[in-house]
């Protein structure tokens, strides 16, 4: 069973630990430099790219707008279509809902397609707690199940892994959770994904349960859909008996003909590729084929927070492709695992606060810092989030909600300087004090107090031990233009 995120350290910390593994950081950069360069030619061959974006874009804000009403259209539709709909405040009911459902119908196990919405409740934990195996079946999910590890990816949960640890961990641990590996087991990408698809064809054989997650659901038919690249989800969704599907209320499509957007944006986005190889769809239960027992788990979980923020609220559009992580130079060095939550990269940065809420622990404050600002992340997302806005809003919102007490170090460096350039007498004051401090000093000071402010304890030796500190100007740019009136 996999770990958890509970208790990681705040990003600052937790990325600097991920620095000091080189291995890590070959890794991240060999796939994120493959994937991105995939999207790249995948997208270059749509014409109206932009345009799709701005479709998707307005499919989703449409159904945020009215999300109220679209949800007692898709309860209604899958109500009709023979499934049974439940509501899910919380991580906490979301996950007594499936656990009870197992146990009524005495599962001891259950396989489970790949899916954000049951990491991010806890779902396997919560049900290995009631005696009830929650089985991965998706290939990289395997691997961090097995690795007993934490998932550093949207997409590709084992990202940080290459095939030499792969190999180590099936060896070492796929004869306690099942079939074991094959004897001589290498390395070959092709004996590793054969060697994982015997230890899960008996898991699918014998399976009465099944959990998933939902890519969109689409409100006027009831229709789940699921898009993926290795068939494992589609074993989960037909062959057991009872079908369990855990859905963020924020995956609502209005219509069937609005899938045809995200079905060109998702997987070029994504995996690079044109089309993804395995599209399921389904609405409630037919006779004699495929599950004759389907539940659906709407799953709020701090959305309708997100939902309620006026700038934030366009996270909600997020598809879960995982672009944005591919694209980020932060994320490129340190990792998935240093956000501290299934929700990583530039998309983690926003949602994690804006749908747990800022002034609540140290961690989830630290995520809308864990960015440069670059804006690589708005150019490739499909739906066009403007993620780079939302992170300034949220720093905004992190600073208000620790307004009052004593000030930290950083709080008083920027109360000083509040009041020194707020007021044209302070102002004034400084620059006539950096121009005496620049006379004053020679041309190798700037090095000197740098090099000195390194071995200063606290943020102040944090701050320029990255930096060099430029050399004080002798006079300032008014008292420049008033002594030369600018033709020096």
């Amino acid at each position: 069973m996999s770990g958890t995120f509970v208790g990681m350290p705040a990003f600052p910390s937790a990325a600097r630990e991920a620095l000091q593994d080189d291995q890590l950081r070959r890794n991240l950069a060999n796939a994120t430099g493959v994937i991105r360069t995939k999207r790249a030619e995948v997208v270059d061959e749509v014409d109206n790219w932009e345009e799709l974006r701005v479709a998707g874009a307005a499919i989703k804000d449409e159904v945020l707008l009215h999300l109220d009403e679209y949800l007692i259209e898709l309860e209604a539709s899958l109500t009709a279509a023979g499934a049974a709909v439940h509501w899910a405040r919380d991580a906490d009911e979301a996950c007594q809902i499936v656990g009870d459902i197992a146990a009524d119908h005495e599962v001891d196990e259950v396989v489970k397609v790949k899916s954000m919405a049951t990491q991010e409740i806890g779902l396997n934990e919560r049900l290995a707690q009631r005696g009830i195996s929650a089985w991965e079946t998706d290939l990289a999910e395997l691997i961090v199940q097995l690795g007993d590890d934490l998932p550093s990816h949207i997409l590709v949960p084992a990202i940080h892994r290459n095939r030499d640890e792969i190999r180590d961990i099936f060896v070492e641990s796929m004869a306690s959770a099942g079939k074991p590996a094959p004897d001589g087991l290498t390395n070959d990408p092709a004996a590793l994904a054969n060697a994982s698809r015997l230890h899960l064809r008996e898991k699918f054989m014998r399976a009465k349960m099944a959990v998933s997650g939902a890519n969109f659901a689409v409100a006027d038919t009831g229709t789940l859909v699921v898009v993926e690249s290795e068939g494992n989800g589609r074993m989960c969704l037909t062959l057991p008996e009872v079908l369990v599907s855990v859905v963020g209320i924020e995956k609502i499509v209005p219509s069937w003909e609005d899938l045809d957007v995200f079905l060109q944006t998702l997987p070029r986005s994504s995996t690079g590729e044109r089309m993804n190889p395995y599209t399921s769809t389904w609405s409630g239960v037919n006779d004699a084929d495929g599950p004759q027992e389907v539940h659906v788990v709407l799953l709020d979980n701090g959305r309708t927070r997100a939902l309620a923020d006026e700038v934030g609220r366009q996270a909600l559009r997020c598809i879960r492709c995982s672009a944005c992580l591919n694209a980020c130079p932060v994320y490129e060095r340190t990792g998935g695992k240093a956000y501290g939550s299934v929700y990583p990269g530039p998309i983690g940065a926003i949602l994690n606060p804006l749908m747990k809420g800022v002034g609540v622990d140290e961690q989830t404050d630290s995520l809308p810092y864990a960015s440069s600002l670059c804006g690589a992340c708005y150019d490739v997302c499909p739906v066009a989030i403007d993620i780079p806005s939302v992170l300034v809003e949220l720093r905004t919102q992190v600073v208000d909600s620790h307004r009052g007490g004593a000030p930290d170090a950083f709080g008083a460096a920027m109360a000083g300087a509040a009041v020194s350039f707020g007021s044209p007498l302070p102002w004034k004051t400084v620059v006539l004090a950096t121009g005496w401090a620049g006379r004053l000093s020679g041309p190798l000071a700037g090095r000197v107090r740098s090099s000195a402010l390194k071995n200063v304890p606290g943020a102040a030796g944090a701050w320029a031990g990255a930096r060099d500190i430029p050399a004080l100007p002798k006079e300032s740019f008014r008292a420049w233009m008033k002594r030369t009136g600018g033709q020096e």
